[in-house]
């Protein structure tokens, strides 16, 4: 215990603003995903309504004999996911460089005129905390590729049925097992890409703690209004049955 708290006085000494600063950023990012799970159970968010319109989806693949189609459109999705998945190990390799590269990053730090002196240690801070977003990333991505793979061999699985499905509670089971899976992926994919967002916020961080304050504040504000306020939410609810939200309950957990 002595040992961490003499780190976090070498690292911020007489820099209150600092530890202020990632503290607040703590508070609010852990905030707004509380509040955006509790939200999405009462009131329409892109993550419900992009779950009604996967168990259409599913509902429809059920009617169908040739699965190519589904398992094509799956396949897409897990190119996005892929691509983003080799980006964080990208750019996790440059900062892992960088991180041995400190007193360099520093040299050049001071020629800029806008950032303030900063040690070598709070550099190296920022770059850790950096790294650490980015492998929360990598995580969410190669998770979220999983299940695309699990949602896969359900839709390959399924059995064939035609006309109406509703009564059939086996089958109904199995359309709303299958897009749930779908929602967890597209889902974890949401909170990699958030961690990107993140990362933008904690880049400024550089310019001074009240300044990443601030910008945490702006990216979560533009998360939120993505999520319950955007003009494609209002498209995609337009023709939604809020009904199918009964369904949505605990399947965008971590």
């Amino acid at each position: 215990m002595e040992t961490i708290t003499s780190y976090i006085a070498a690292l911020f000494p007489d820099h209150s603003w600092n530890l202020l600063a990632l503290v607040w950023f703590i508070v609010v990012v852990r905030g707004y995903q509380a509040y955006a799970i509790k939200a999405s159970r009462s009131k329409d968010s892109l993550a419900g309504v992009l779950h009604a319109y996967r168990q259409r989806w599913m509902i429809r693949m059920i009617d169908r004999e040739m699965r190519m189609a589904d398992i094509g459109a799956v396949a897409n999705l897990e190119r996005y996911v892929t691509l983003f998945a080799s980006s964080s190990l990208l750019i996790l390799a440059g900062l892992v460089t960088l991180v041995g590269y400190t007193d360099d990053v520093v040299h050049i730090g001071r020629g800029i005129p806008f950032l303030p002196p900063q040690s070598p240690l709070e550099w190296q801070f920022k770059l850790f905390f950096l790294i650490l977003l980015f492998v929360y990333a990598f995580f969410k991505f190669t998770w979220s590729l999983r299940q695309y793979g699990f949602a896969t061999v359900m839709i390959s699985s399924a059995p064939v049925a035609h006309g109406d499905i509703s009564d059939n509670k086996d089958l109904m089971d199995h359309v709303n097992r299958s897009a749930k899976v779908l929602s967890m992926a597209g889902n974890n994919f949401n909170f990699g890409l958030r961690a990107y967002y993140y990362s933008l916020a904690v880049l400024t961080w550089s310019i001074h703690p009240l300044v990443f304050m601030v910008t945490t504040c702006v990216v979560v504000y533009i998360l939120y209004h993505r999520e319950f306020k955007s003009s494609s939410l209002a498209e995609l609810r337009g023709s939604n049955d809020s009904k199918n939200r009964k369904t949505l309950v605990d399947y965008h957990l971590i």
